[in-house]
């Protein structure tokens, strides 16, 4: 079973890097905080897939990622 959806109109200027991202290139993702959704790219395949996920389960990776109790 495939659950696909089209890939969200984000406006370019809406996506960001983290500030830990060297400007060299490498692995970095990309997100783009919408209304009731976070979406998630690699930053090399700018026309690739997104990822969206609700701004709870986003909050939730952070801390996660962060090594921080949750």
């Amino acid at each position: 079973m495939t659950n696909r959806k089209p890939v969200p109109t984000v406006p370019e200027s809406a996506w960001f890097k983290s500030s830990y991202s060297s400007g060299e290139g490498g692995e970095c993702v990309e997100v783009a905080d919408a209304t009731g959704a976070v979406h998630i790219r690699d930053s090399k395949v700018l026309a690739g897939p997104v990822l969206t996920v609700t701004p709870h389960a986003w909050a939730d990776f952070v801390v996660l990622a962060a090594g921080r109790p949750a």
